[in-house]
This record gives C-alpha cells, structure tokens and sequence, in this order.
C-alpha cells in the first residue's frame, strides 16, 4: 500500500501538472502514454511489439492521436475515415503475408488500436475543449473516476457483502459499487457550484452517475480480458497499480462515452 500511495502521488503531480499546461505538452504526453498502453496490448494478446504487423498498429493509434486541430491543418480525417484506413491496412498484411499472419491477430491489433487510440485521443481532445473550458472538464471527470474508485474500493470494504461479478472480479461488490456512484455524484455536484455558471447541477448529476457506471464497467472489461490471458497487470511502470491501461483502464472508457451521449463539447 506503502509503495502504491507514493507511486500514486508522484503520477498525480506530474499529470495534473501536464494538465494545467495544457496544449502540446499536455497532448504529447497522452501520445505517450497511448503508446505505452498499445504496448502493454500487445504483450498481453502475446504478439512481437516491434513486428510490422504491430507497427501498422502503433500507426493506427497515432492517426487517432495526431493534433490535427493543435496544428491547425484544415484536412481532418474523421474517425470512421480513420477506422476504415487501419482496418484496410490490417487486411492488405494478410493478403501480403499469404495468411502467415492471419485474421485472428490482425483482429485483435485491430481492436486494440481502436480501445487505446480512440479512448486517449478522447482525453486529449477534452482538454482542448472548443469551449475553452478543457481544464474544468478533464478535472470534473478525472475527479468523478478517482472518486468511483475510492468510494467503490473503501466502501466496499467496510459494507461489502455481495459480490458483484466474481468470475471477472472477485474483490468487486454492489455495496461498493453503489457507493462508488454515490461518491462520483456528490462529486460532480461539488464542482457544479464552482463559480463561473458552467455546470448545471442536473448535468452535473448524470456525469458522476455516468462517469461511476461506465468507469466500473471499463474496469471489468478490463479485469475480463486479463483473465483470458492470465495476467494481473498489463504492465510493470507504475510500482504497485501495474502498467498504463490498469491505470486508465476506466479514463479511455469514459471520456468517450460522456462525449458519445452529448454530456461534455467536443
């Protein structure tokens, strides 16, 4: 726990450090970390992370991830332009691999590409909100996360009687899955009475419930697809939470979906 709660606090200074930068930097570092995370993919589904196949994906992620806005380029791909291109590309290797490098691991690479790239690219594209309003958006649903995880985890562990989904996550209950959104509201609530008139408090209430169910979702999904290949921890860079997509596991989940249903600009 020791080593997890310093871990923890150095990661948190230096991305809400990163955070209040803001453009280039702060996106070059979600870049980063969307690397990172594509990486730790591709090891776990047991793939060379540096074979061409694997390539074609790391350039998938970057087509998701490229500034175009930050640099101002008037040709923007749209995401189903971009969807499309990787998928194309996937495809051309087994035609020119002669199927030695088939379907099923283009498949997965493919689905990898679209979880890691599009989840990041939508965190960026949070901060640099058209509304100008990025930073107070990134932190309420950062803040909403750590909140549902807090609440669910510490909750749980003092009125946790029913297990929520054991063969995915046996530690997992309802009682603290249900605190875990109550927290998350309470939460959004909070910033809702920030001055500056930017949150209502009815929207403020559909983000926390939003941001706990979806987020813990994406916690399963996650604890789902590691248990198909039996492993604890996508990756080792964070000492004691494991690799990048343990750690944003929920962040590439929900920053999509709360743009999806219209809850934040984009």
């Amino acid at each position: 726990m020791k080593q997890r709660l310093i871990t923890g606090i150095i990661a948190g200074i230096v991305f809400l450090g990163f955070c209040l930068l803001g453009g280039f930097p702060f996106h070059l570092l979600i870049l980063a970390m969307s690397f990172i995370g594509y990486y730790e993919f591709i090891k776990m589904v047991k793939i060379k992370p540096f074979s061409i196949v694997a390539l074609v994906g790391y350039l998938g992620v970057l087509m998701f991830m490229f500034p175009w806005k930050l640099l101002h380029i008037t040709y923007t791909p749209t995401l189903e332009h971009g969807i499309w291109l990787l998928m194309f590309l996937f495809m051309l290797i087994t035609v020119f691999s002669r199927n030695k490098i088939g379907i099923k691991h283009i498949s997965l690479l493919f689905i990898g590409a679209l979880y890691v790239g599009i989840g990041f690219s939508y965190i960026a594209g949070s901060r640099n909100s058209p509304d100008d309003h990025g930073l107070f958006w990134t932190f309420l649903i950062l803040s909403c996360i750590w909140a549902s995880d807090s609440g669910a985890y510490f909750l749980g562990k003092m009125f946790g009687r029913n297990k929520l989904w054991p063969s995915i996550s046996p530690n997992k209950t309802i009682e603290g899955a249900l605190g875990g959104v109550l927290v998350a509201i309470i939460v959004a609530i909070i910033f809702s009475v920030l001055p500056g008139d930017i949150l209502s408090i009815g929207r403020a209430v559909l983000i926390g419930l939003t941001c706990a169910v979806i987020g813990q979702l994406g916690d399963l999904v996650q604890s789902a697809y590691k248990r198909v290949y039996d492993i604890k921890d996508s990756g080792k860079l964070l000492p004691g939470h494991g690799g990048i997509l343990d750690r944003c596991d929920s962040w590439i989940i929900v920053f999509p979906f709360v743009h999806i249903v219209m809850l934040l600009p984009y």
